[in-house]
């Protein structure tokens, strides 16, 4: 497979296809199409929720925070990599250390907003939905949810110089702080996918409880019934 390690730099997904012109064309398009789509879809999101006050809440304000971030992967990451599907693998547009910094801290960093998103709106409501109101309101002034949107994305930027290193994980210059990077980031997705996980089942055994006190409260009042 000719030049397959400077076109692997270029795009992760090229590890599992055959690296052919017809492949790079076909890649092109895709990434075209998912960051017209994406684009068009998040900034409808944020366009709803600016412009009816109905839909100003906690939970939507995590949600267009995710929004933003996948902005930066559909409207800055995905068209860059639909041109640089069309250059030759030999370009130096590949081939610049500084560029490809860019293009995985662009990467990186949307995809770690927007994980975090979806987190704070999964917390968001267990807390809601098994706390008592009090700690709700308490929790999520105002203040308190401009704090967690600001800390999402200064998290985001602390592991942002790491991410270049997963572009050299399907070449021949792939090392050891590559491959720590990798093991860093997917323990972090691990991470988060268990903490998911833990918000939405301690809500639906919530919502069960309540569903059976629901249920043995009708059953009595049934009874007394005339």
């Amino acid at each position: 497979m000719p030049n397959a390690s400077s076109w692997s730099a270029s795009s992760p997904l090229l590890l599992l296809w055959e690296d052919s012109s017809s492949t790079r064309i076909f890649l092109s398009l895709l990434y075209a199409v998912l960051a017209i789509s994406g684009t068009l879809s998040n900034v409808m999101v944020i366009y709803l929720v600016f412009s009816f006050k109905k839909l100003q809440t906690t939970s939507n304000a995590f949600i267009v925070n995710g929004c933003a971030a996948d902005l930066s992967v559909c409207a800055l990451w995905m068209p860059q990599e639909a041109v640089l599907g069309l250059l030759p693998p030999n370009s130096s547009s590949l081939r610049s250390a500084e560029y490809r910094l860019l293009r995985g801290g662009l990467l990186g960093l949307g995809l770690t907003v927007s994980l975090a998103s979806h987190l704070l709106v999964a917390f968001n409501r267990y807390v809601l939905i098994t706390k008592l109101p009090s700690v709700y309101q308490a929790l999520y002034q105002r203040r308190h949810t401009g704090c967690m949107i600001g800390l999402s994305w200064a998290l985001a930027l602390l592991p942002v110089p790491l991410l270049p290193g997963l572009w050299t994980l399907g070449s021949a210059q792939s090392d050891g702080s590559s491959r720590y990077t990798a093991l860093l980031l997917a323990l972090a997705v691990l991470g988060q996918t268990a903490l998911l996980l833990h918000c939405y089942l301690g809500i639906v055994r919530r919502v069960r409880g309540s569903a059976k006190r629901v249920s043995v409260l009708n059953f009595h009042l049934l009874h007394q019934l005339p």
